[in-house]
Formats: structure tokens, C-alpha cells, sequence
């Protein structure tokens, strides 16, 4: 199943704060959605040559122009920064772990893919931005 520009998962994917990128592609495999399927296993990996970000083991965005992987906080991107933030990551202490791991992604996918997007119209829009004051500068 794919799904073009927003509106599709939940009546607040664009939520009015800020607009999420057109262009944003999100495809779910078609074995999901049975009960009887566990829930998918978390990934957000980012692949930005193929301008497109892997959700979990389901769902997958692409469309995510290089514009938006250019846009960088310190030493990664923008949308590689969510993507590290939202990763599920097991405590090393064992009584943590045990009392208070509580956080799992599946109960904040859409919230993640929406802010995805508007990351993702952030970057683009900064990149332009300062490509159009450098090019004043230049002038």
C-alpha cells in the first residue's frame, strides 16, 4: 500500500504547526495489519542516497529529497538526528532495563513520521534559504 502526501494516517498528520514536505512517500508492506502480526520491528534507518528512511520492518518513506539530507545539526542531518533520538535502545543496567524500559516506538510511529516530515520541509527550506543569502553575498 502506498501513500502520497498527507492526510492518510491520522487526521493530524498536518497538524497545522508546520507543514510536512509534499513530496513524502510512506509504503507499507502489505503483510502487516493482521492481529495476528507481531508488531513490527523497529529500524528508522536512514538512507540518504536513495532519499529514503526505513520506519520499521513495514513501513518505509521515501521521496526525501537531498536538499533535506544537506541541512546538517553538528556532524549529521537533521532527520538523522529524530531518527537517533526515536531508536529504541536498551538500558545496560539490568534493574533499569527490568522496571523501567518502558518505551517502545510502535506507540509513537505516526508522531515520528509526521515529524519526520516536517524535518524534512525545515531542512529543505533552510537549505534554500541559505543558499539564496549566499548567493546575495556573492552578488
Amino acid at each position: 500500500v502506498t501513500f502520497h502526501g498527507s492526510g492518510f494516517l491520522h487526521p493530524c498528520w498536518n497538524d497545522g504547526a508546520f507543514p510536512a514536505w509534499r513530496g513524502l512517500c510512506i509504503t507499507t508492506s502489505a503483510e502487516h495489519g493482521s492481529d495476528q502480526q507481531p508488531t513490527p520491528k523497529c529500524k528508522l534507518k536512514a538512507h540518504p542516497g536513495a532519499g529514503a528512511i526505513e520506519i520499521d520492518s513495514v513501513t518505509r518513506l521515501d521521496g526525501i529529497p537531498p536538499e533535506a539530507w544537506q541541512y546538517r545539526l553538528g556532524n549529521r542531518s537533521a532527520l538523522e538526528w529524530v531518527l537517533e533520538e526515536y531508536r529504541e535502545k536498551t538500558p545496560k543496567d539490568p534493574t533499569i532495563r527490568e522496571k523501567f524500559n518502558l518505551y517502545r516506538f510502535a506507540d509513537h510511529k505516526e508522531a515520528v513520521i509526521r515529524l519526520l516530515g516536517q524535518v524534512c520541509q525545515v531542512s529543505v527550506e533552510t537549505v534554500a534559504i541559505t543558499e539564496a543569502m549566499r548567493k546575495t553575498g556573492e552578488a
